[in-house]
């Protein structure tokens, strides 16, 4: 299944097991690909490229610069680590004072995402430019909580005047019909986090 012009690559040594999962998968689906195999003793800048944080096999590549995956790779990982992660501190701080300064790392973490997102989208809508791309999904799947943040703490996650990019970003996310079908009723989200809150600062009441 070799063939230069395919969109589909996969960076791989003939001896892994873990490389013929993945080759029993996409043989499965019918899907035809470049199989690129690798000297893991002489590591290629592809490989390096494509997966800089753990440096093995097997990497898939579709139709998409390395540099780029690995860009949106440390996103998707900044999100996790710096929203996502403090988002869920909120809730489960016994203080105000916590609390408070889990909203600090929060806003913060927001005005350099914004950096982020002017650096990937090149002035379109999304991470990935016109299009929802990975970074977006990872980010989107919080969408309803960033929406949520001024009902529960009265400042806004995404501010049009700090971080107008995010904000605008949110707006148009809101409206696909994706997000429109799953993501959760911003509504109940408060509720839940109001429920939240007044649990664990009952808890820190009777410690």
């Amino acid at each position: 299944m070799a063939r230069e012009n395919l969109e589909l690559k996969l960076v791989g040594q003939w001896a892994s097991a873990f490389v013929t999962r993945v080759k029993l998968a996409l043989h499965l689906k019918g899907l035809s690909y470049e199989s690129i195999e690798e000297d893991l003793r002489n590591k290629s800048e592809l490989l390096l490229s494509s997966n800089p944080v753990h440096k093995a096999v097997p990497v898939l590549i579709h139709n998409a610069d390395p540099y780029e995956r690995a860009v949106a790779r440390f996103w998707a990982a900044y999100i996790e680590e710096k929203l996502v992660a403090p988002w869920d501190r909120v809730f489960r701080v016994k203080t105000d004072e916590e609390r408070e300064e889990a909203m600090k790392q929060m806003i913060a973490a927001a005005g350099v995402l914004e950096g982020g997102l002017k650096e990937c989208s090149k002035r379109k809508c999304f991470f990935s430019g016109d299009s929802v791309g990975y970074v977006d999904v990872i980010l989107g799947g919080a969408a309803s909580y960033a929406m949520a943040n001024e009902a529960l703490f009265g400042a806004k996650l995404f501010d049009p005047i700090k971080t107008p990019l995010l904000a605008a970003w949110l707006e148009h996310f809101s409206e696909l019909d994706a997000a429109k079908a799953v993501l959760q009723n911003v509504d109940r989200v408060v509720e839940h986090g109001k429920f939240l809150i007044a649990k664990n600062s009952a808890r820190a009441s009777n410690n």
